[in-house]
């Protein structure tokens, strides 16, 4: 027999039981959807992981107290718990001794004590702003550009000044018509004058960036108690060429300020845009790890399940696969049409999961503001592991029909 008459006799077989055939096809879908629509989820992060999650200026390393990403458990986060706030007093003496190698050495602290929101007259913004203090350098660290009005200088900072600085969906939230410059907002129970707003940044991963207020540091630590705090220190190096020397100054600055001595460990964090990318390439192979294993088991079953429909179809067709032996046949077709059969009931249902995991996969993309794409390696090898589970789950029942006596198969009832 020719392929396509096998092929269309496969295609006629399966259309018979089509409720059998898709809750077998099912089984597939679902292994092959799990893996593809999570690679596919953590290939468009990892597209625009380099814009995304560069939340640093060029060239800069960040220095805190405690590390960035997952957080520790056991011992090592009780050691971390007992580490000691880096004070302003400690932050500003690093910036001393820094400022032969950088000029820019950003402090930063953020209010946790529970979701903030600015307000101006009658009208406020919802909870939940991004509220801090920080210094003049808060721009070129954290990527951020003035619209409106001025930054902080050296002196507002140094004086304490109730100045404050606006993010562009606070501004028009509580100055809709108006310019906000030398008006008053109130938050967290304190009122600062805005001196500026900030450009607008938009979001990453699904987080608005333009819901900030930024106050300077030494009046926040004064208004909010300097001891609940510990600062943040994010330094730029002059140059690519010249980050590791400014990296190494920092650090032996940075132990000097937190009185080390030369046998004790650092009792700081430091972080670096490449260090962000390190962390969450660490969490998407472990993701992706969870997702193989979880798809594996899936297929593992879905294969089982091919077999046994595969076979139950080989003994409700035994008088037919006789018929057919009788009229000339051969061995060899009768082998290929069963085999076809399980190989397109794999492939169907791995389509229709790798259709699912692309679509599900980018929603998740599109809702992070992230790249959509398409994993065509994955969705390759999905296809290629499928054709070979149907392979493997219907060699067997297509032996034992195609091995059939002809004459005790027309007797078959």
């Amino acid at each position: 027999m020719e392929f396509r008459e096998i092929l269309r006799m496969a295609f006629g077989s399966l259309g018979v039981n089509k409720l059998r055939s898709f809750l077998t096809m099912s089984g597939i879908s679902i292994g092959v959807f799990s893996v593809i629509g999570v690679m596919t989820a953590v290939s468009a992060l990892r597209g625009s992981i380099e814009t995304g999650l560069s939340v640093l200026g060029s060239n800069i390393f960040q220095i805190s107290r405690n590390p960035t990403g997952f957080q520790t458990s056991g011992e090592a986060r009780r050691r971390i718990e007992q580490r000691r706030n880096i004070t302003l007093e400690q932050a500003q003496r690093y910036q001393q001794l820094l400022r032969d190698v950088t000029e820019v050495v950003c402090l930063k602290a953020f209010y946790r004590d529970g979701p903030v929101q600015a307000s101006h007259g009658n009208r406020q913004t919802e909870p939940g702003l991004t509220f801090g203090g920080s210094n003049e350098h808060f721009l070129a660290a954290n990527q951020y550009a003035i619209d409106l009005g001025r930054n902080f200088t050296a002196e507002d900072v140094d004086l304490a000044r109730p100045f404050a600085i606006l993010g562009r969906t606070v501004a028009r939230k509580l100055f809709p018509s108006e310019s906000p410059l030398g008006k008053r907002v109130k938050l967290a129970g304190r009122t600062y004058e805005v001196i500026g707003t900030f450009a607008e940044k938009g979001s990453s991963f699904g987080q608005t960036q333009d819901e900030i207020v930024i106050v300077p540091v030494t009046r926040f630590l004064s208004d909010f108690g300097a001891a609940r705090f510990s600062i943040n220190l994010a330094t730029q190096a002059p140059s690519q060429a010249v980050y590791n020397e400014t990296l190494d100054r920092a650090i032996t600055a940075m132990r000097i300020v937190r009185s080390l001595r030369a046998e004790q460990e650092n009792d700081f964090e430091i972080y670096s845009n490449d260090s962000l990318i390190a962390a969450f390439a660490q969490i998407a192979d472990v993701v992706r790890a969870g997702a193989l294993v979880i798809s594996a088991i899936a297929l593992l079953a879905a294969s089982v399940g091919i077999m046994n429909i595969m076979l139950v179809s080989v003994t409700e067709r035994t008088k037919e696969i006789g018929v057919r032996k009788s009229v000339g046949a051969r061995r060899r077709s009768i082998l290929s049409q069963f085999l076809i059969e399980a190989v397109l009931l794999s492939v169907t249902g791995g389509v229709v999961g790798i259709l699912l995991g692309v679509l599900t996969g980018n929603a998740l993309a599109v809702w992070l503001q992230a790249e959509v794409v398409f994993p065509w390696g994955w969705a390759a090898l999905g296809l290629v592991t499928c054709t070979f589970i149907g392979v493997a789950a219907g060699l067997y029942p297509a032996l034992k029909a195609a091995n059939l006596d002809p004459i005790e198969s027309l007797r078959y009832e």
